[in-house]
Parts: structure tokens; sequence; C-alpha cells
């Protein structure tokens, strides 16, 4: 995962930046053709996730906050990274204006931090339900800190439900 930080231009009448410019991703080595764009608004305390998309509909994500701001989560699914099953989160704001890479073979969610956020995300592959797949987002065995107060978690029945990753079956993993 790559973490990127625009360059904003900002004065009295507000600010300017680039939130996407492919060129900049090609010279980071990051090229991707990017095919859908998601974008969700949330109250505090919502919980996405963990989601990915298995095998050849497996999707890289470009992940960006427009309002407010989110705990953007993932972990590691490939089975030869030397990071497997690893957490890793960062705060994304609409003021850092910064985006999150999420490559192919992670697993990917996020909770708002702020009253409302709204997130915006490219996607490189097309959603394709059956290859969806997910983790359970209060998995023990990943101890994942949402930065939520308990009780004020709000969770989607299908987000409920999902398998804890010592259960995910072979070809859930990259």
């Amino acid at each position: 995962m790559v973490i990127f930080e625009p360059r904003v231009f900002g004065d009295d009448r507000g600010y300017f930046f680039e939130s996407y410019n492919h060129q900049v991703f090609v010279d980071a080595g990051h090229a991707y053709n990017w095919v859908q764009d998601n974008q969700s608004s949330s109250v505090y305390g919502v919980i996405r996730g963990l989601h990915f998309q298995k095998g050849d509909k497996a999707q890289t994500k470009l992940v960006r906050c427009l309002n407010g701001s989110i705990l953007d989560v993932v972990v590691d699914l490939r089975r030869q990274s030397p990071t497997f099953g690893k957490v890793f989160s960062v705060e994304l704001t609409s003021e850092k204006k910064n985006a999150l890479l999420v490559p192919k073979g992670f697993a990917h969610g996020f909770s708002v931090l702020s009253e409302k956020a709204e997130v915006l995300y490219k996607c490189d592959a097309l959603y394709d339900k059956p290859s969806e797949g997910g983790l359970f987002y209060n998995d023990p065995s990943l101890n994942i800190d949402w930065q939520i107060k308990p009780g004020m978690e709000i969770v989607s029945d299908k987000d409920k439900i999902h398998h804890v990753f010592s259960e995910l079956s072979a070809d859930s993993f990259f």
C-alpha cells in the first residue's frame, strides 16, 4: 500500500490540487486503468468492510476521504508476502487530502471518525458479486482498533457475518 499526499495550492479563494494525475502514478511505478468509481456517505461510527474480490476480479483501489475523516484499514491476504495477515491503517481526511493506494490482494475497510464522511475510491476492475469476499471486521486475531467509541459501532448485517481470518478458504488468498 502507498499513501499519496498531493501538493495543495491555497489562497483567499480556497484551494486547488490534482486529486489524480496519471503521470505521477506512472513515475511512482503504479500505473492503473481505473474503470469504476465508488462513493459513500456515512455517519460517525459506521464501519464498512473488510471487503475484497477474489481471482481475476480482484481490485486495486485508490481511496480518498472527500469530507470528514476516516480510519482506512487493510489486511494483507497475499500468501507469499512477508506481511501476510498483517493489518495496516491510516487516517484519511478531507483536510490532508491524502489518498491510500490499496493493491490487489488486500481486504479493505474503513471507519468514520468524524460526524459525517464522504469517501471516494477508484477501482481498476469492475465489481463482480460472485468474486466478492470479506473478513469479519471484529476478528479477535486481527485486533483492529477502529477508533470508534464502544457501543457506537454501526455495521451492516452483511459485514457482521463475514469469516474470521483463520476460516478463510484457500481461494480467498492471493
